[in-house]
């Protein structure tokens, strides 16, 4: 039952974890463009604002309920070692700067005044798909420095 517990956790953590990422490559070299060149759509491109929205918030509480547990799972398995610990603590910070991210981007008004005089708004997009990727990238090596943990020396 435990197993079955933790194969669900983890396929939640990424399925909710590649449709951030993915929605946001798609949002920034897809969506936005195509809006873009299309002319004035503010009602349309509201819409697809809108519903990105909510499809991050809702990865955002998968991301956290299951990224607790995971990590709670592994640490209580076996003796990691300092590597994989480092590696899970830039994961962490990596992720939070994302949620920070998703929230600075969710406050459309806000953003639209600060549009025109910050750096910040402009790159916040950018930055919050670098940031994904870089917790893919890193969530990739944890797995494999927790395999590594697991065979024997």
């Amino acid at each position: 039952m435990l197993l079955e517990i933790s194969l669900f956790m983890r396929a939640a953590h990424i399925l909710a974890a590649a449709t951030w990422v993915g929605g946001n490559m798609m949002y920034l070299l897809v969506v936005g463009p195509a809006l873009r060149l299309a002319g004035p759509a503010p009602a349309v491109s509201a819409q697809v604002a809108a519903l990105f929205k909510r499809v991050v918030n809702v990865c955002v509480g998968v991301l956290l309920l299951t990224g607790v547990y995971l990590t709670f799972d592994r640490l209580t398995q076996t003796t990691l070692g300092l590597p994989y610990m480092i590696v899970l603590a830039l994961k962490i910070i990596a992720a939070l700067f994302m949620f920070v991210l998703a929230i600075y981007l969710a406050q459309s008004n806000i953003r639209r005044l600060a549009k025109r005089s910050t750096r910040l708004s402009k790159v916040a997009p950018q930055l919050a798909l670098a940031l994904g990727i870089l917790v893919f990238l890193l969530g990739a090596l944890l797995n494999a420095l927790f395999v590594a943990s697991l065979a024997p020396h």
